[in-house]
């Protein structure tokens, strides 16, 4: 105990020599870090390391480390590295401990150790660093056991086709069809991971939110085809996976595919796939979505983009399952769920005569309608506090501090862009807030109101809102501050709206 208190006072003091090294290079590290004395008591730990494991430096700094959190520390792979450092070895890198935490879960760390003692009879000083490593694990884990159970199907399809009596062609052709199939499902899995949006939850508790889950509670265990319609930025994909992740399908990827970001000569390749030499450019066969879903769900956004021509190939397909690929007469037959979404109104679009009106009665045997962000302001607080504390992270600040006021004028935004115009417009704010507390880059008007009472067209709607933001950011489509950003939309996606609703530059 007195070795541990003259520690400490010297720390206290500023006398002791590890105390400059600590509080210029340490404290400014974005990594746990902790210091612990040759009696493993904790004599000082960086900021990171007390927001990491939800620890006030006041029941921390002169414990022992095994008593931090009523004894959560007290971990046996722990134990057995901190012996080795102080009896054997000055440095031990990259040792994985796992351990459940009472306050913060479950988690996967990587610790570094370091013993320090310059001179002889100086106190021996323990650094260690730490680093959460639980969410990549989990990922890397979670794309393993994939990939083992679609090698277990390739396996089990392999066996099957060596039992029938077929040819060993026809068996080879479907073994190394499965096998495509396969690797493209993984490399599409792989990106997917790499998406922050794919992972995020469906936020809120208001009634209109609770009725569209309601409906996807209903909906979920069937193979029914779904319509999800809504506004831009609504979130309809939140809705298409979860209502994937509640499906006897869940155990496979969501294929999904964005009708708006691909070209029209490109979406039929995209969708059915095309024989090698079938157009200009095809060097090799090419498997389209379609393929890749089988057994599985198919994720079709911005459905409403879909040319005129393709209509009745997606119909046939949610007729009878079945499509050829471009430049093939071979027939296909697929298993595979539609989830189809779209921000247009197809009963519009059907009598304009730009959507087929077998496709709109295929497609809408049960729709679901999220509702837009101002029809739900009792879930603003919500989404404010998950996407503060999701961008903060990222960014490596700290916020805690929201004013009413604030809170007040995220509530009473009309957001045309809903959610996704909400997310870019915290994200800026957290850019612009220095310290604890949010500071508004934007200015949120309230909507002014229309002393027309004639109602528009969502189409009207749309291309007005669009107009407005080109003519705020001088026509800047895309880049920083340009108006792809601020609606939250893909800068392809904008052209293509822009192209659609006859929007050009005066």
């Amino acid at each position: 105990m007195e070795t541990q208190k003259s520690t400490l006072e010297k720390l206290a003091s500023n006398k002791h020599p590890f105390v400059g090294v600590f509080f210029n290079i340490m404290g400014a590290i974005r990594q746990p870090l902790i210091v612990l004395d040759s009696e493993l008591t904790v004599l000082k730990a960086n900021y990171f390391f007390y927001r990491t494991f939800n620890i006030r430096p006041e029941e921390a700094e002169g414990q022992l480390l095994y008593n931090l959190g009523n004894r959560q520390w007290d971990i046996a792979e722990l134990r057995k590295l901190l012996e080795c450092v102080l009896s054997e070895n000055s440095e031990i890198n990259n040792f994985r401990v796992e351990n459940q935490f009472a306050t913060i879960g479950r988690k996967i760390l990587v610790v570094n150790a370091r013993r320090i003692a310059r001179k002889s009879g100086q106190v021996k000083l323990i650094l260690l660093s730490i680093e959460d490593v639980t969410e990549r694990e989990d990922q890397k884990s979670a794309l393993e056991a994939l990939v083992k159970i679609r090698t277990a199907d390739l396996v089990v399809a392999k066996k099957e086709a060596e039992e029938r009596k077929e040819s060993a062609e026809t068996a080879l052709a479907e073994v190394l069809q499965l096998k495509e199939q396969l690797i493209l499902e993984r490399a599409y899995l792989q990106e997917e991971i790499k998406l922050e949006n794919n992972h995020e939850v469906i936020i809120g508790q208001s009634d209109a939110l609770k009725s569209v889950l309601h409906q996807v509670g209903q909906i979920a265990s069937s193979n029914t085809t779904v319509l999800i319609l809504g506004e831009t930025g609504t979130g309809k994909e939140l809705i298409a996976r979860a209502i994937h992740n509640s499906s006897l399908r869940r155990n496979r990827a969501l294929i999904k595919v964005n009708c708006a970001t691909l070209p029209a000569n490109l979406i039929e390749s995209e969708l059915f796939g095309h024989e090698k030499g079938s157009f200009t450019g095809s060097q090799a066969r090419h498997l389209g979505r379609f393929e890749i879903a089988n057994s599985t769900t198919l994720f079709l956004d911005e459905l409403g983009e879909l040319p005129l021509e393709l209509q009745a190939k997606l119909l046939r397909v949610l007729q009878d399952g079945e499509f050829e690929r471009v430049g093939s007469s071979h027939t296909i037959k697929v298993d595979v769920r539609i989830i189809a979404a779209t921000n247009r109104n197809l009963e519009e679009e059907v009598r304009d005569g730009n959507f087929r009106e077998d496709l709109w009665y295929r497609l809408s045997i049960f729709p679901i309608t999220v509702p837009p962000l101002r029809d739900r302001p009792e879930d603003i607080p919500l989404l404010v506090a998950f996407y503060i504390k999701k961008i903060a992270k990222r960014m490596g600040k700290y916020i805690e501090i929201i004013t009413e006021r604030t809170m007040n004028a995220l509530k009473e935004y009309h957001w045309p862009g809903n959610i996704r115009e909400l997310e870019n417009v915290l994200e800026r704010a957290v850019i612009n807030s220095s310290g604890p507390k949010l500071r508004l880059a934007d200015e949120l008007r309230k909507p002014t109101k229309n002393v027309s009472t004639s109602p528009q067209t969502m189409e009207a709607v749309e291309r007005n809102h669009i107009l407005e933001v080109l003519e705020m950011t001088n026509w800047k489509v895309s880049g920083k501050g340009g108006a792809s950003e601020i609606l939250g939309l893909d800068r392809s996606t904008l052209r293509a709206r822009m192209a659609k609703l006859n929007i050009e530059k005066p």
